[in-house]
């Protein structure tokens, strides 16, 4: 498995990732297309290029045989030819074929014009010369046609193995590698939300803390004299039966209340005094 790439782990860098991750895909489809259309041409070639070998080798020996024979009927007439042969009669043309992006070239024959030697062994084997002559041609035709085949088996291999790594390299490299960083980027941005989560749950936490202890402060600072003395007598500073000036008569604003004040004498009293 290929190693990530190492890249801060921020959304920005996850979402360059993840678009790089549909572009490669996307190549890797449309290469992968390309190098089945190219493996096809090229098988196709490759028979075209054995059937062709096998019919232009039976054509040559037609060809040789024939010569052997116009030799043998007109004598050497290898001279004469020269002389006769002012121009070309078969010329080549070159173009370019394109077969899903690769460019091959393409031999065609172009026939010129004719040659003016048929008056050559007019005296004997004239009949051999020509046959021989047209037995040659079509040999000519067969090897221009061999040259286009094999040029472009050449040109066609080296584009099918230039595109096959290229697809490898997406498929076992590239790919992997940006999966395997996406999935890093993932993880450590799950692990920054999980800590920024508790950090904000703490941080909510002291802050309601706060709030209590400052609603908890506030209370008592607005204690009234009344609870104070509540607050005391509960702790034991003042006895519950002693008089308490704060108490006021519910019917009477300004008469204290009904609390006997002379109940701790009398439990004094109740005690044998010695002189």
């Amino acid at each position: 498995m290929s190693s990530s790439v190492q890249v801060a782990p921020t959304r920005m860098s996850l979402t360059i990732y993840k678009t790089k991750r549909v572009g490669a895909k996307k190549g890797f489809e449309l290469l992968k297309k390309k190098a089945d259309a190219l493996k096809m041409r090229f098988q196709a070639m490759l028979r075209e290029i054995q059937k062709t070998k096998t019919a232009m080798s039976h054509e040559a020996a037609e060809a040789f045989f024939s010569l052997t024979q116009a030799q043998y009927a007109a004598g050497d007439f290898r001279n004469k030819v020269i002389e006769s042969v002012t121009t070309a009669e078969i010329r080549m043309r070159n173009r370019i074929d394109n077969v899903a992006g690769v460019k091959l070239p393409v031999f065609t024959e172009v026939e010129v014009s004719r040659d003016k030697s048929d008056n050559i062994g007019l005296s004997g084997g004239g009949g051999k010369i020509q046959l021989c002559r047209e037995k040659f041609r079509t040999l000519l035709s067969a090897l221009i046609k061999l040259a286009s085949l094999q040029t472009s088996f050449l040109t066609l291999d080296e584009a099918l193995k230039v595109t096959n790594r290229r697809v490898n390299a997406l498929d076992n490299v590239t790919i992997p590698r940006i999966e395997t960083t996406i999935s890093y980027i993932s993880r450590e941005l799950d692990e920054l939300e999980r800590e920024d989560f508790v950090r904000i749950k703490k941080v909510q936490a002291n802050k309601i803390l706060q709030q209590k202890q400052e609603i908890l402060n506030k209370n008592a600072q607005q204690k009234t004299p009344t609870d104070i003395t509540e607050v005391l007598v509960h702790s034991g500073g003042i006895p519950n039966n002693t008089f308490n000036p704060f108490d006021q008569d519910d019917s009477f604003g300004n008469v204290a209340s009904d609390r006997d004040i002379m109940a701790p004498y009398e439990i004094a009293a109740d005690v044998d005094i010695i002189f």
